[in-house]
C-alpha cells in the first residue's frame, strides 16, 4: 500500500494581537491524495531562514555584519539561521484544509534570527519550512503512516508581519537582557549619579564611551528631597 502524498502551502501571516508574548500566526493549507481520509495529522515544522534568497541595502548589510562578516564573505557565510519548530495537531478532513500554525518568538538580541530580523529594514524574509509528523489515514479503521521528510514550503515573509509584532508588545522599544551582576552595577551607577530613566543611564556610558560629557541630571532628580515614609508628596 502507497503511502499518502501530503502538500504543504503557506498562504500568509500575522501578528497575534491577543498572545501574552510576541507570537506569529502562519496559515497553512494541507493537501492530501484525492479521496484520502485524515482521521488526524500530528505535524511538526522547522522554519529556516534563507538569507541568500534576497538582497540587501548597505545600513542592512552593517546590521547583518555580527552575523555573516563583510560582503566579501557572503559567498560562503550566508548560511541558513534557525527561526522556530513548532508542533500542530490538525484535525480531521479529506482532500484539503486549511490551519493556524502559531510560532512564539523572542526579541531576545542573543538569538541569531532576532539579529536578523532587526537588521532586515524593508522587504521580505525568504523562509523553508520543513515538515514531518504522523498520518492518521484510512476509510475503514485508520493507519498511522510518516509525513515524508522531504516535504517542505517555501514562504516570503513581509518584514511587516515582524515589525508589527515587535510594535504589539515593545512600543518604541528595544529589550535586553542581562547578568544579574550586571544589572546590579548599572542600578549601582545609576543611584550614584542619580539618573532618572534606564534610558539616560545607558546614555551617559555611551557618551562616556565616546569621550564626551554626559548630560547633567534632571534637577529634579539631581539633589531633590524625597517626601518621608508615609508622607503624600505635592499633587
Amino acid at each position: 500500500m502507497t503511502a499518502t502524498g501530503f502538500t504543504f502551502t503557506c498562504t500568509g501571516v500575522r501578528a497575534d494581537a491577543y498572545a501574552a508574548g510576541p507570537t506569529l500566526v502562519f496559515r497553512l493549507r494541507i493537501t492530501a491524495d484525492a479521496g484520502t481520509r485524515v482521521h488526524a495529522l500530528a505535524l511538526r515544522c522547522q522554519l529556516r531562514i534563507e538569507p541568500a534568497r534576497r538582497g540587501y541595502t548597505d545600513a542592512e548589510a552593517e546590521g547583518l555584519a555580527d552575523l555573516f562578516g563583510d560582503r566579501a564573505r557572503w559567498g560562503s557565510s550566508l548560511q541558513p539561521v534557525q527561526f522556530a519548530q513548532v508542533s500542530v495537531m490538525v484535525p480531521s478532513f479529506t482532500g484539503e484544509i486549511e490551519t493556524d500554525l502559531v510560532v512564539p518568538c523572542t526579541y531576545d538580541m542573543d538569538i541569531a534570527a532576532t539579529r536578523y530580523l532587526n537588521a532586515v529594514q524593508d522587504g521580505e524574509v525568504p523562509l523553508l519550512m520543513l515538515f514531518s509528523g504522523t498520518a492518521f489515514t484510512g476509510d475503514g479503521g485508520f493507519r498511522v503512516e510518516p509525513v515524508p521528510w522531504d516535504r517542505e514550503a517555501s514562504y516570503r515573509m513581509p518584514v511587516t508581519a515582524w515589525r508589527e509584532m515587535v510594535e504589539q508588545h515593545f512600543p518604541g522599544c528595544g529589550w535586553l537582557r542581562l547578568p544579574r551582576d550586571l544589572m546590579d552595577e548599572l542600578l549601582a551607577y545609576r543611584s550614584r549619579h542619580a539618573l532618572a530613566s534606564w534610558e539616560t543611564t545607558v546614555r551617559a556610558l555611551l557618551d562616556t564611551a565616546a569621550g564626551t560629557e554626559p548630560e547633567p541630571p534632571d534637577p529634579v532628580w539631581a539633589g531633590a528631597v524625597l517626601p518621608r515614609a508615609g508622607e503624600r508628596a505635592a499633587p
